[in-house]
């Protein structure tokens, strides 16, 4: 029996590289070894390598698409992206293998530019019926003064790179002295920095995917942090946030997201599997954002919804593969 080779990706050079490392673990270990032979390639400060189990590196041949290992070229049947972040978050990736003609298991080079970049996404999900919290954005260089901030936005507000994840590089901001210290501290993530109204409500997050060409949503899930709010530490931290799958919301509340966050889903044109972020406040949903390129690891959300769904991981990841496969 032929088995599918997988490319399996990770790393990165953003603030996420942790991340990516775990998730790619937890593909890699619930990809059944009887159906495909997974190869984990590092991407990291320009290197693409492959570790051996004896150990001995080898550089991912980016001109044929292939490792060489012993003279025998290893083609790949499909590339599992599991990068958070650029470039497997941001469609730089996505275009590598569009060129080399790889299936993936990611939307599209579009759609995972346009997602990534927060203020543009935003925008989008306006246009396409969501309720959004007002964003300013500041591009260094950009005029800017924190009175002038605060008349727009209000306080508290959040302060954030446009371009990251995993709520690297954000904070909560309560008073005007506070402004200048946080742009700062988003301006070393990224080159663009948003300026966002607060929504006081309860956070939400809904997984979906495609199966067999139909779109599936997940349940919910409510993220309960213990900090004052979702932050990197909590996100990855055992026991500093709460996540509730499904979430302890009534039926009616559930069903809107599940079908808004279909909807969205096709608007925005994604493929894979994606996780929709949103503020719930007085029976409304308010969109936070979209990533298309969720954790995977042990202790992210999507994995605890897909088990809520009935899906074990085995069969999960490896449906993720077959499906891109599929639509390539």
């Amino acid at each position: 029996m032929h088995k599918i080779k997988v490319v399996l990706f990770m790393g990165g050079d953003s603030g996420e590289y942790e991340v990516s490392i775990a998730s790619a673990a937890q593909v890699k270990n619930n990809l059944d070894p009887g159906r495909f032979e997974v190869f984990p390639v590092l991407i990291h400060n320009g290197n693409w390598t492959y570790t051996q189990e004896n150990g001995t590196q080898i550089p991912f041949d980016r001109n044929n698409h292939c490792l060489v290992a012993g003279g025998v070229q290893i083609k790949f049947d499909c590339a599992f992206i599991a990068i958070h972040g650029s470039p497997g978050e941001d469609g730089k990736l996505q275009g590598y293998l569009e060129i080399a003609g790889i299936p993936y298991t990611t939307c599209d080079v579009t759609t995972s530019a346009i997602t990534f970049n927060k203020y543009f996404s935003n925008d989008l999900a306006k246009q396409y019926g969501a309720k959004v919290a007002t964003t300013l954005i500041l591009r260094k260089g950009d005029a800017w003064d924190p009175d002038s901030l605060v008349k727009e936005v209000g306080l508290p507000c959040f302060i954030k790179p446009n371009k990251s994840g995993s709520s690297v590089g954000v904070s909560k901001v309560y008073d005007l002295a506070g402004i200048e210290g946080a742009i700062q501290k988003a301006f070393a993530e990224d080159d663009e920095v948003l300026v966002q109204q607060f929504i006081k409500g309860r956070e939400m997050a809904c997984g979906v995917f495609t199966l067999n060409g139909k779109v599936k949503v997940l349940p919910v899930t409510e993220i309960i942090s213990k900090n004052d709010f979702f932050d990197y530490h909590a996100k990855y931290t055992q026991g500093v946030a709460d996540e509730i799958t499904p979430a302890h919301i009534t039926e009616d509340e559930s069903n809107k997201c599940q079908q808004f966050t279909d909807y969205l889903y096709r608007k925005f044109n994604c493929k894979g599997i994606v996780r929709f972020d949103y503020f719930l406040k007085d029976n409304e949903w308010w969109f936070l954002e979209v990533n298309t390129v969720p954790g995977f690891s042990a202790e992210s959300i999507i994995p605890k919804q897909a088990r809520a769904a009935g899906y074990n991981m085995k069969d999960f990841f490896g449906l993720l593969v077959e499906e891109s496969i599929a639509k390539h």
